[in-house]
């Protein structure tokens, strides 16, 4: 298959070629897009055979749910079987933006995409070539993350032509994206509402808006939410996280990186920009300052994916700190380094 890419400035909409792109959607293809989190691969959401191409180009295992991108607020009602006064008062704050909502799903929506279950994930991207794209396919868009199961988030076109050119018709490239993890995911369906996964939006945000939010520890009940399973974010490499701080980490990360490399693999680190100079003697990718947890989430995936382009074998990361933003990066690291 000979896979288009279609350039499009997210600041200045070509809708000529959004068209283009709305066509194959509507023709039952798949088009790999940017939002402001990951590029997403994406389908009409009431085509079941173009749902179910989503799963085997990317190697997805049917019970891992995909989330459906709308346009407007009021595809929640079509969407989903009763929307809370709290969904919309979250909504109305958070979106368009990285928040993925669960709520009850309506008869409209496709088994396939719930994995069976009766709630549905929703969101509302921030990024303009996201929404323009929704518009003129005139349908919702489910669109799980435009990668090879398992293997890192994409953030650029790069990456998703890296996995996915010449398996799928279309991606378009709308350049890096800006948050750099997936949405935070919340089940409203509970009481209190919980955290499924940590994401672009804080728990300390959603917090302030309406109070008690709990963080779901859960795995075990099944995969209520898309990115739950061990084998998401992983680079081909072994990555070992060290979660100590300070001096220590700093220790436990060079005791690492000469382990390994006295084994003879290709080792390297990826650390905060502050550390860098710590480990001179070893090859370092910096994710960010320590402190600047956006510019790390922005940088994450593309840290991870540079290091697998280049042959490395072992890769010792530095973790943050485990609030903010920093508790969706040390999410997503813990299930890099997980056991496969």
């Amino acid at each position: 298959m000979n896979t288009k890419i279609l350039e499009i400035n997210p600041e200045k909409i070509d809708l000529n070629k959004i068209k283009m792109a709305a066509e194959e959607i509507k023709q039952g293809n798949l088009v790999a897009f940017p939002t402001e989190t990951v590029y997403g691969l994406g389908a009409d959401v009431y085509n079941k055979e173009a749902v179910t191409k989503i799963f085997k180009v990317k190697g997805r295992p049917f019970n891992d749910p995909l989330i459906v991108h709308i346009a407007k607020i009021e595809e929640l009602q079509r969407l989903s079987k009763y929307v809370p006064p709290v969904a919309l008062q979250l909504a109305k704050i958070f979106w368009p933006g990285p928040l993925t909502l669960v709520l009850k799903k309506s008869e409209l929506v496709l088994d396939i995409i719930t994995a069976g279950l009766d709630t549905v994930a929703i969101r509302m991207p921030a990024n303009n070539i996201a929404l323009s794209l929704i518009r003129e396919s005139q349908t919702p868009i489910v669109a799980p993350s435009a990668n090879i199961f398992g293997r890192t988030s994409p953030t650029n076109a790069q990456h998703v032509e890296d996995d996915l050119g010449g398996k799928i018709e279309m991606i378009i490239d709308g350049g890096k994206t800006e948050v750099g993890v997936e949405s935070t995911v919340l089940d409203i369906t509970v009481e209190p509402v919980q955290v499924l996964r940590a994401g672009g939006v804080s728990v300390e945000q959603l917090m302030k808006v309406i109070g008690k939010v709990k963080i779901s520890k859960e795995l075990e009940r099944g995969f209520r939410s898309p990115g739950m399973l061990n084998t998401h974010y992983s680079p081909q490499a072994r990555l070992i996280l060290v979660e100590k701080m300070g001096d220590t980490q700093i220790e436990e990360v060079r005791r690492l990186a000469y382990k390994y490399k006295v084994q003879g693999h290709k080792v390297g680190i990826m650390a905060k920009e502050e550390n860098q100079d710590k480990y001179s003697e070893f090859e370092v990718k910096v994710i960010g300052k320590g402190s600047e947890l956006k510019e790390c989430a922005a940088n994450l995936f593309s840290v991870l994916r540079s290091f697998d382009k280049e042959g490395f074998e072992i890769i010792i990361a530095e973790g943050l700190e485990d609030q903010g933003l920093g508790l969706a990066i040390m999410e997503r690291l813990r299930k890099a380094a997980a056991p496969k």
